[in-house]
């Protein structure tokens, strides 16, 4: 075998190694969706305290933050919406895309609106929806 040849399959061998793992794990029709058991999910109630710096975003309507692993909306003079940063597809962890106003999930491009509906799969059920009630500056999610 010649050097060139070599070279050409070796590369080529090597190309194919690197992309199976992504093509063998990609997602098929078959997945069911995930069922988070995750111990960052609230179990109990959660306190934001509207003063902290850490939650300052939330000073605005339209302003959000996250949580652990929930994101928390500022959708009205007194109003608020928290959903779970878990995507129900496969256990991955969605982002708020403000430009857009949808929450994207990373690993399979499935779109949420802010309140967790589905726009677009695979995932086929809505983000978890937390409630929101607000006492003074203190939030508590449930």
């Amino acid at each position: 075998m010649e050097r060139k040849e070599f070279i050409k399959k070796f590369a080529y061998g090597g190309s194919i190694l690197l992309t199976a793992p992504a093509i063998l794990s990609a997602c098929s029709s078959s997945d069911d969706d995930y069922v988070p058991d995750d111990p960052n999910e609230p179990d109990g109630n959660v306190t934001i305290d509207l003063t902290s710096s850490t939650y300052s975003d939330l000073g605005t309507i339209g302003g959000f933050v996250y949580a652990g692993n929930i994101m928390i909306f500022r959708t009205g003079e007194n109003t608020y919406l928290a959903v779970s940063k878990i995507c129900t597809h496969q256990g991955c962890t969605v982002a708020y895309v403000h430009a857009d106003g949808d929450v994207l999930c990373p690993c399979h491009s499935s779109r949420f609106t802010t309140t967790g509906t589905v726009v677009n799969g695979p995932a086929t059920s809505s983000l978890k929806k937390y409630t929101v009630q607000k006492n003074g500056d203190i939030l508590t999610i449930s």
